[in-house]
């Protein structure tokens, strides 16, 4: 098991978003949450990434305890986070993104070669290469969502989680977003992927979970999700069976 999360409560203060959440994704998998806003999506990616303090219950990351452990040695784990609004540096340009996202295992470990890294992920994003001496602050929304991929990628992580990564894109930069993430998971990465287009993820997800109000309140496979009553009422838009259907 690649994360395994067993009766977690964590959140802001006194505030407590999430309820003893329990779940756990396999590597190879990729895995959707989905919920709306303010139902503790993010909360949880955070708190797996070590950004929120666990109050109590279990992270387990390859059967390692990583409790309130510090965001860069989880990182040094393999397990990396894209933010919601990707959080670029938009006055440094795409390459000195890309530089920094290789940070933690150049400082750890002297024989990383970062061109040689950048070089791979300009590899699967052709256009990041076209745009190296760019400032990320002005490429597309598409572009930046690549960019901030592309980040995550320079730590080697073998587990990413995605949060919202559809966000203010259009129709056809999303369908191109999720292709990635589909390939990523070919090339032998796990996903975690938190997404508001429930439809879009649970077509590319192996599993899922619902959330609401902290709490998981409804967990399978995607089919299993898709089908379901409640979901398609809640997330999928009523008319999402008849369009289905046709």
């Amino acid at each position: 098991m690649m994360l395994k999360i067993r009766n977690l409560d964590a959140g802001y203060g006194n505030l407590k978003v999430l309820k003893r959440i329990s779940m756990h994704v396999k590597a190879g998998e990729i895995v959707t949450i989905i919920g709306a806003n303010g139902s503790g999506k993010s909360t949880l990616l955070n708190t797996v990434s070590g950004l929120i303090r666990v109050k109590s219950g279990e992270i387990l990351f390859n059967d390692k305890n990583i409790n309130n452990m510090k965001t860069e040695r989880i990182v040094l784990l393999g397990c990396s986070l894209i933010p919601e609004g990707r959080q670029l540096f938009p006055a440094m340009t795409v390459k000195e993104n890309l530089i920094l996202g290789g940070y933690i295992l150049k400082s750890k470990k002297k024989k990383i070669n970062l061109e040689e890294d950048i070089k791979k992920i300009y590899t699967l994003f052709p256009r990041l290469e076209e745009r190296k001496t760019q400032l990320s602050g002005t490429l597309s929304g598409g572009e930046q969502q690549m960019l901030a991929i592309g980040r995550a990628l320079m730590s080697e992580p073998d587990f990413i989680m995605m949060d919202e990564p559809s966000i203010g894109l259009a129709p056809l930069i999303v369908k191109e977003i999720f292709k990635i993430i589909v390939s990523l998971r070919e090339n032998g990465k796990t996903i975690l992927l938190v997404e508001q287009n429930a439809k879009a993820a649970l077509k590319i997800a192996d599993r899922g979970y619902v959330v609401e109000t902290g709490n998981i309140i409804l967990e399978g496979t995607s089919e299993e999700l898709l089908n379901n009553n409640d979901v398609q009422r809640a997330y999928l838009g009523k008319d999402y069976k008849n369009i289905a259907e046709r």
